[in-house]
Formats: structure tokens, sequence, C-alpha cells
């Protein structure tokens, strides 16, 4: 974790979003389903909170790897320190809910298939994945991004001894970029997505699907290092852009009825990677993005720096113990935006607690060693 002087209020800021918009889809699960426009744009916040944190992700280690890679010394010693830093953020916690995961499962009477596969993050490496620990899903993404990267950059470098070491950490992002966009156009020739429902589950949360996402954020981040004027000269003309693709695809492609049934090659070849474009679109706005207004910039820090905890807290965890304990469909709908308001404080003041006594204190471990 960044220390305070390190921070940028704008990646807090997406970052805080990001966790945001996901509780606001998974709430949905408190209450009664039924169509709705607010219903609609909650599901949406779901999928679109998860694209930030690709990208946002692939931000961050795009610029540490690309100092790391620039150096004269780019060794398997320089891979694994990367890693290490990396799993020392990600695994202690991912691992530990993961526990706790299966202990509430257990004692549910629930299944579990494929349990040996969250292990090593490969749960939905090639299919879609059980309803147990859904959301570990995008982690899966995450940590083999973390791990074919750096490893792609070594192995390359070692047949090919490239001369200029910028240009070639940019082609092996954009070759990788689309070897993962062809493994959907394999998809797409080999399925025949009807649905939105199974283009979720057997598309958008497979991994390999999705390496390009975080892959993209990678992209957006040699290209804020090479041309950081143009980053700064043009971010809102840039977020303008990725405001366009955005309100096209969430709202123009469902007017003009683009739907999985109709145009599965727009669902399952275009789409995702457009989603991962739009948002990196608006990396350049938050990247510059400061403010020192306290009542502003103190819960938004405090949001970010608990996310991750959030994110794993939110759903498995919390979320299925608070429906154990109520009939949704015999409960007032006030009585529901009481739960919803408990359900919200409670995932935030546990997931405080969780980074307080948990992960900080091991991020702290690994900045000191």
């Amino acid at each position: 974790m960044a220390d305070k002087a390190q921070r940028v209020f704008g990646l807090d800021l997406m970052r805080a979003m990001a966790i945001c918009m996901v509780l606001c889809s998974h709430i949905l699960w408190i209450y009664v389903p039924e169509d709705g426009l607010i219903r609609q744009l909650f599901a949406l916040f779901g999928f679109l909170g998860v694209e930030f944190f690709f990208v946002l992700s692939g931000f961050l280690i795009g610029r540490i790897l690309y100092k790391i890679y620039m150096k004269d010394d780019f060794t398997i010693s320089s891979v694994f320190g990367f890693l290490k830093r990396r799993w020392f953020r990600t695994l202690p916690n991912y691992y530990l809910v993961l526990l706790i995961n299966i202990v509430i499962t257990m004692s549910l009477s629930y299944s579990m298939p494929n349990l040996g596969l969250y292990f090593i993050f490969l749960h939905n490496g090639f299919s879609k994945m059980s309803t147990f620990f859904p959301e570990s899903w995008s982690l899966s993404v995450e940590e083999w991004a973390y791990f074919l990267l750096p490893f792609s950059l070594l192995l390359f470098s070692f047949f090919f001894k490239p001369k200029n070491k910028n240009r070639f950490f940019l082609i092996i992002t954009l070759f990788l970029i689309a070897v993962f966009i062809f493994f959907k156009i394999v998809y797409q020739s080999n399925h025949q997505t009807t649905t939105i429902d199974e283009w979720n589950v057997s598309l958008k949360a497979v991994m390999i699907y999705r390496l390009d996402a975080i892959l993209t954020g990678v992209l957006t981040a040699w290209i804020s290092i090479n041309y950081a004027n143009f980053f700064i000269k043009f971010k809102f003309i840039l977020a303008m852009v990725g405001s366009f693709f955005m309100l096209f695809m969430y709202f123009g492609m469902g007017f003009l009825q683009i739907l999985p049934g109709n145009h599965p090659f727009v669902w399952n070849v275009v789409y995702l990677p457009l989603t991962s474009l739009s948002v990196a679109f608006f990396v350049p706005f938050f990247s510059q993005l400061e403010i020192t207004t306290a009542f502003i910039k103190l819960p938004v820090v405090f949001i970010s720096k608990i996310s991750y905890s959030i994110y794993l807290l939110h759903y498995s965890v919390l979320l299925q113990l608070f429906m154990l304990f109520f009939d949704k469909k015999n409960t007032t709908l006030l009585h529901l935006h009481f739960i919803t308001a408990l359900y919200l404080t409670t995932t935030v003041i546990v997931s405080y607690i969780f980074y307080s006594f948990y992960e900080k204190p091991i991020m702290d471990l690994r900045d000191k060693n």
C-alpha cells in the first residue's frame, strides 16, 4: 500500500468508485427480483466496477514493472522480487477469506466443486466456475496477469535480446493483448452464446478470456510514461471519448438491440476489449486529479484503502450470512432498506478491522523487508 505521500487522489477515487459500484450490484440480492431502471443500472455497476479494477490494477503494476524492466539487470530475481511484493499484497487476504468461505460453506452443507483449483487461481481458468466464492473469479485474472507479463518479458528478452527495451515492452504488451483477444475469437467459433447470463459465466468471468483487460491497463501505463504530455494535455478529451463509448455500449447497444443472440461476435470478441479501452480513456483524467478538501478526500482515501478487504468479505461472507436471518419475500420494503443500510455499515466496519489488524500489518512487513 502506498503511503500518504505517494497516494494519487484520482486513482484512490477510481478504486473507491469501483468498490462502491460492486457493492451496489450485490445489494440487489437483498431485494425481491424485479425489472426496473435502478435495478438494471445497479447490475451494470457491478460489471463496470470490476472492469475499473482491472484497468487500474494493470496501470499501476504496468508502471512498476516497466521501471524494473528498464534497468540493465532484469533477471529471474527481478521477476520474483516483483511477484513477492504483489503476492504479499494479495495472497494473505485471499487465502484467509477462502478458508473462511470454506468453513461457512461446510457448515451450511453446500457443495464446493473443484475446491483445490481455488488455491492456484484456476477455478475459472478455462471454463465457468461454480457458485462457491463467486467474486474470486476476478482475482484469478489479476494473479495470472501478474505472473504472465513479467515472465513473458523475461523469456522473450532472453531469446530476442532487444536493443530497445522500451519498444520491446510495448511489443510484448500488444502481443499478449492480441493473444487473449484471439482466444475470444476461438470461443466465438466454438460456442453459440444466446443470453447475457450465459455470456456472464462462460466468457466474462473466465480467466483465459479476460487477461487482456489487465494488459490494457499496462498499455495505458506505457503511454503515460512515454507520452506524458499527451496524457496531461488531452485528459479531458480522452475522458469524453471514454464517456461516449460507455454511453453507446450500455445504452445505445440496447436501444439498437445489439444482443448476444443476434450479434454474438460483438459480444464475444469486441465488447470486453472495448470496455477495457473505454475505462482506460478515463485514466489520464483520474491520474492527474488532486483535491485537498478534507471532507471529500478523507472518505475517498479511507474506502480506497479498505477496498480489497471489502471486495473479499462483502458478498460470500457477510451478505450470505445476512441472508440467512430474514425472508425477503415477507419483509416490507422499508425493512429491506434498513437491512441494506445495516449490511453496508457492517461491511465497512468489518473490512476496516480486517484491514487494520491483518492486511496492513502484512503490508508493513513487506515494506520493512
